[in-house]
């Protein structure tokens, strides 16, 4: 009987009620999965072959404090972008602290655990000179975010072509020089493996208000696809920073860094960026030949500044030699080599960094 009368209820339903009922109970099941997804969302990863299929977060020193909701839902300002992803410049609110976040775009992305564990690499890596990794964000439709620290006082690049009083100072050259070369020391010989840059450049060193410089993007192109990594190459050979001797970006090594710390070298002391076109249309031209022109064109005067003679870490006034500059020229070229064999390896060159300093 009772059977009897629900069926007779249910067949008196009219359609419009049947429908109303139907979306009621796929909204109450939807909501219901949500939630369960937002409560697992930081705990539970799960992995289909060799991607990541849920969200996960990875904190390094530094990011202990961070969180999915923070990088998420931060508002973002994009403040540059390349082949291979974005960067933003990104308020996390919960700390009311500016970080950058550094898009990876999921098809330009390298697969499988070794990318984790680079990730793992790159985030134990700390030093003075260097930009540390605070966290990293991996999102179910392939996506990864790395969060840094945000510098707000721009690039090495920036600081070169404003040509600002503060870039013709031989003590602010030194000490910009000397930081940098400090940092790439620390990565490759300062670590139980060495690690490679693969992309040093002027844009790729940031400055602090005291124009300290922090190395950032060190071995970005292992986390990327051959391709990407590729590309990655071409673009830094287009603006200069490439050794000769490199072909395929995964043949990085220390060497070839050292040919791209040369070249920023030549950039302090010239006051120019390196070029992107051969000026001279002649097949046989070298990079360094025409920044040592750019530097004998420069007035070996515009460093002599009386404001900037003080020696390191003393009150004692000494003047800027030619003697001084000339070693700098000299040991900027020797990156350059042709050959990486003869190239000076960062040690070296830090050592004689620091006798110029004295």
């Amino acid at each position: 009987m009772k059977k009897s009368q629900m069926l007779k209820l249910i067949l008196g339903l009219t359609p419009a009620t049947v429908v109303i009922i139907l979306v009621l109970i796929i909204f109450i099941y939807m909501r219901r999965r949500a939630k369960k997804n937002f409560n697992d969302i930081e705990s539970t990863e799960h992995k289909h072959g060799d991607e990541i299929a849920s969200e996960e977060l990875m904190a390094f020193q530094g990011g202990q404090d961070l969180t999915i909701s923070d990088i998420l839902e931060a508002p973002g300002e994009v403040i540059g972008k390349s082949n291979y992803g974005t960067l933003y410049k990104a308020l996390l609110q919960r700390s009311n602290c500016v970080r950058l976040l550094r898009f990876l775009r999921p098809i330009c992305t390298a697969r499988g655990e070794d990318f984790l564990d680079v990730i793992h690499l790159l985030g134990g890596v700390r030093h003075p000179n260097l930009v540390p990794l605070l966290g990293f964000y991996a999102g179910p439709r392939g996506e990864k975010l790395l969060v840094h620290p945000f510098y707000r006082h721009g690039n090495l690049a920036q600081f070169i072509s404003d040509g600002s009083p503060e870039s013709h100072k031989w003590t602010v050259i030194l000490e910009i020089s000397t930081g940098i070369a400090r940092g790439l020391d620390h990565l490759h010989s300062g670590l139980q493996k060495p690690i490679i840059h693969g992309n040093l450049k002027s844009k790729n060193i940031l400055l602090d208000r005291n124009h300290k410089p922090f190395i950032s993007d060190f071995s970005l192109f292992l986390l990327l696809n051959p391709t990407a990594g590729q590309e990655m190459l071409e673009a830094s050979a287009a603006e200069g920073y490439k050794a000769p001797d490199l072909i395929k970006m995964r043949d990085a090594n220390e060497e070839t860094d050292i040919y791209s710390f040369g070249i920023i070298l030549l950039e302090l002391l010239s006051g120019k960026e390196a070029i992107s076109e051969n000026p001279s249309n002649d097949e046989d031209f070298y990079l360094p030949t025409f920044m040592r022109n750019a530097v004998l064109d420069r007035r070996i005067s515009d460093l002599y500044h009386p404001d900037i003679l003080l020696s390191n870490g003393s009150d004692i006034r000494r003047p800027v030699t030619e003697e001084c500059i000339l070693k700098f020229f000299q040991l900027a070229m020797a990156c350059c080599a042709p050959s990486p064999s003869i190239r000076p390896n960062m040690k070296e060159v830090l050592c004689k960094l620091e006798e110029i300093e004295r």
